[in-house]
This record gives C-alpha cells, structure tokens and sequence, in this order.
C-alpha cells in the first residue's frame, strides 16, 4: 500500500506543475486547472444550497443588494471568475466560497452586520478565497497526505436536514467546511480590505467586523457553546485583529460604508428577526417531542412573516410526527406555493404520498426533490412505488441509486434491491473467494454481504486436478447464510502450484423467508 501511495503522489506531480497565484503573484504547487476549478463549483454551487436551506427568497431585495455589493468587489478582483454570490436561508451565521467564484452568505450572518462595508469585507474575503484557491489549495495537502483523490460527506448546517440520506454533492461540502490557515486567512484578510478599497469602500468596515467576530467567538466560548459557521472555518483572533487595523491605518482614509442603504434592505429581514428566533426554538421543542410549543412558536414566526416557506413546512413535520397527514400536505403545499425551488418541501409531500398510496402526487414530488438535489430518502421512495406497481426493473434502477448510501433511506433500499436482484445476481452479492493452504486443501471463503439471511446457495468452482485437467465442480450450501456472516466450505485436496488456476463463484442464490 505504501508503495502505491508513493507512485500516486509522483503521478501527480508528473502531471501537475507551479503556476503563479494571481492574487499574490508567488509561484505554487497546483494538482488542478482551471476548467477542474470551474467546473467543480459549478457542480456543486447548487446542491450544497440546498442541502443547507436553499436560497433566502422571501425578500427577493436581499438576494439583489448582495449580488451587487459581491459584483462591485468582484470587478476589481485580481482573477476574473463567473462570480455568483447567493444568501442561503439559515440562521447560522456563516458564509463560504466554492473554487471558481461561488459565494455564499447565510441569512444569519447578515443580521449580524451593520453597514454595507462590513458586507463588502466578508464578500471580499470569500473572493480571495476563491480567487487565490485557497480551497484547491487545502485539498493538494490533503491529497499528498492521503495519497489519494478527495472523499467527502455532505455536511448540512441546518440539523432539521441532517438527516436526509443527501447524495448530491461530495467534494464541494469538504471544500467549505475545510477550516483554512493562517496563511490563508492572512491573505484573505490583506488582499480582501485593499479590493474593498479599489471598489470605493472604506476599509475600516473589515476591522469593525473583525471586532465584532472576535468579541462573539469570545462569548461564544464562555457560555460553553458550540462555536459553528463562520467561527469554525475561519476562527478570528486578537492576532488577526491587530495586523488588520495596523493595515488599515496605513491606507488613505474615506470611503462607503452606507448603514442607512443597508439598513434600508434588510428592512423586512431585520424586522423578521424575531419571527426566524421563535423558529429556532420551535425546532428545540420539537426534538424534545414538545409539539405543541413547537406549533405554537412556529405561528409566532408565521404571524411576523408568513411568505417564509420553512414556517409551514415545519408545521408539516410536526404534523407527520401526529399521524395527521392531510394536514401536513396542506402545509407542504403552501410552502411550495411560497418557495418552488427548495428540495426538502417536495421531498416531504413526496414521502407521504408514498406512504399514502397517492402514486401519482408522489412520484411528481420525488422527482422535482431529486432535480434540486438527489437523495437515498427519494429514490428509495421512488423504488417502492415501482416495485408495487410491478416495474421491477425500474425498481432495481432507484434503488440501486439509494442503495450506496450508510442512512436508514440507504439501507432499506439495499435490503429492497437484495430481494428483487439477488436471484438474478447472486454473485453480486454472495461473494466466493478460493483459497488454497500449502498443503494443497482447497477452500472457499462465502460471504454474505447484504442485510438479509440467504439460502439455497450454489457454488461453481473450476479447479485443476492431479493431471492438470480442468474440474468443474458444484457445491450447495446447506442451511441458511445469515446476514453479513461468513462461512468457509472445504471442498477438496490440489496440487499447491496449481492454486492460480482455481475460480470460484456464487450461481444461485435466494433470500430467506
């Protein structure tokens, strides 16, 4: 194993090369391109959105002031990139950028701000980010320390959602939860205050934000609480701090900083501030099994903002939790009137469906969930609803899709995929491997690699006889192969020199009633 890491990591050397960061102008070690860069964030931007809350539109004017504070900095970028920059709908206060100039902030950071300078700091850092590659960066380190390509889970920010078997995106979730270095964030911090200067904002505002951070994570660290988000990935320090405001003494004074205009559009997000704090602890109750606080503090937030999708959806869960499903439809629709491009309101009225027998609603649902972002939860539920209709083929084909997944969702649908391939298949999942000791004795290795006992299991093996002549031998299992369990069959005695020549393999098979 040792030597086939080293052999991967000269191949990426071979192939990769230094290039000259256009933001800093050293020369780097980069294993990826361009295209790699662009293409990856363009990948990913949507899914890990959605797998986080999906994008803030209850106030469309929010999503436009930050695209034009982000368009503004991106102009006077070192690296010309498709910037976007989306405000997710999540009360953690954080913001990301994907490779290739996807920017995100969270609805909960920015309530936490003041003016439209502060904005443009956190907008102007995250550009560094990803102009600088500092992402593609933190991934070449990991690459030769792993010998090997990028692994990854998704990893929601919202835990209402956490427990969704999400199979959408993989290498862009390690990407935004990486925490960065030090060199990192000092570039960052550096080349982010002078494109706020360049873009006619005043720098002042990135050491006010740094203030304001620092003085939270302190908080935060007292009251014995879980610093997540912003904190977790980019951690501020009195280090920091200081060699922001010694930088910023150094620069020419002036520029916007703009309260009133950002005061002006986050009117309505500022004003549902309390609405989006009741949810919060609704959803505390509701892990407490205390729903009726949890619906009544869910139309708290309802009566302060009601154009807000996750309020009704959330009435829905509350609702499935009390076996009152045509209720929790109702609320399922009215946040997908209010919000069509979330995934999780349609995943929700899809699943019900299902279990309802409404086929027709929930294959329609499912499907327009798995557009916004492919989970092991729909497409188990769409494997189901083949299967009982008798498309066993497409059955196969979803569950398959969910079946690699370690959840519940995942799990059920390997079982479901067991049941319906297994006999057409049985080597796919019985697996055979021939042994022989020094002493010539031939044995095979049976392994029962699915969730469900088996039995009636055939065995072909083709060895070599004494003579050398091909043998082609069959062996039934008697009884039962339990679950996940082994057994060892001895089958006969060769010449050692011939154990190369041996196969074995699982011809038939059937799941235990």
């Amino acid at each position: 194993m040792k030597i086939w890491v080293n052999l991967l990591i000269v191949a990426l050397l071979a192939v990769s090369g230094c290039a000259t960061n256009p933001v800093t102008g050293k020369k780097e070690l980069s294993f990826v391109g361009e295209d790699w860069e662009l293409g990856i964030g363009k990948q990913q931007y949507s899914p890990i959105r959605q797998s986080q809350g999906g994008d803030y539109v209850t106030d469309p004017r929010v999503q436009a002031y930050v695209n034009k504070v982000g368009q503004r900095l991106a102009s006077v970028s070192d690296r010309k990139l498709p910037y976007e920059f989306k405000v997710i709908n999540s009360s953690v206060p954080n913001a990301w950028a994907l490779p290739g100039g996807k920017i995100a902030i969270n609805r909960g950071l920015l309530t936490k701000m003041k003016s439209e300078a502060e904005l443009a700091a956190v907008l102007g850092h995250e550009i560094v980010h990803a102009a600088a590659k500092h992402g593609v960066k933190s991934q070449t380190r990991g690459m030769l320390l792993q010998g090997g390509l990028m692994a990854a889970t998704i990893a929601s920010s919202g835990k209402e959602y956490s427990n969704l078997a999400q199979i959408g995106a993989s290498v862009g979730a390690q990407l935004i939860n990486t925490k960065y270095g030090r060199d990192a964030e000092r570039e960052s911090d550096e080349f982010g205050i002078k494109y706020m200067a360049r873009a006619g904002y005043d720098p002042q505002g990135a050491v006010d934000l740094q203030a304001t951070f620092l003085a939270l994570s302190k908080d935060s660290k007292r009251a014995g609480g879980f610093i997540n988000g912003l904190f977790a990935s980019h951690p501020p320090s009195a280090e920091r701090l200081a060699a922001n405001r010694a930088m910023v003494a150094a620069m020419p004074k002036g520029g916007d900083v703009k309260a009133v205009e950002y005061r002006q559009n986050l009117s309505r997000l500022q004003q549902a501030e309390p609405a989006y704090k009741a949810f919060e602890e609704a959803k505390k109750a509701f892990e407490k099994k205390d729903y009726n606080r949890a619906t009544s503090l869910t139309r708290q937030a309802i009566a302060i903002e009601p154009r807000e999708g996750h309020f009704f959806s959330f009435l829905g869960d509350i609702d499935v939790e009390k076996k009152n499903i045509n209720s929790a439809r109702q609320h399922y629709n009215k946040a997908i009137g209010l919000n069509d491009e979330f995934f999780y309101y349609h995943l929700q009225l899809g699943l019900i469906s299902e279990e309802a027998g409404d086929y027709a609603t929930a294959r329609r649902s499912l499907s327009r969930s798995l557009e916004l972002l492919p989970t092991a939860n729909a497409h188990n539920a769409l494997g189901n609803i083949a299967r009982a209709s008798g498309r066993n083929d497409e059955a196969v084909a979803q569950y398959t899709k969910a079946a690699g997944h370690k959840s519940p969702a995942g799990q059920q649908a390997f079982g479901s995929l067991v049941d319906l391939d297994l006999p057409k298949n049985p080597g796919k999942y019985v697996v055979a491997k021939a042994q022989v000791d020094e002493s010539g004795v031939l044995r095979v290795r049976l392994q029962n690699k699915t969730p469900r006992n088996v039995t009636n299991v055939a065995l072909r093996i083709l060895f070599p006889d004494a003579n050398g002549r091909m043998q082609d031998v069959t062996r039934r299992l008697s009884g039962v192969l339990a679950a996940g369990k082994t057994e060892v069959l001895q089958i006969t005695r060769i010449n050692p020199q011939f154990a190369r020549n041996v196969k074995a393999g699982v011809t038939q098979a059937r799941v235990a009633r």
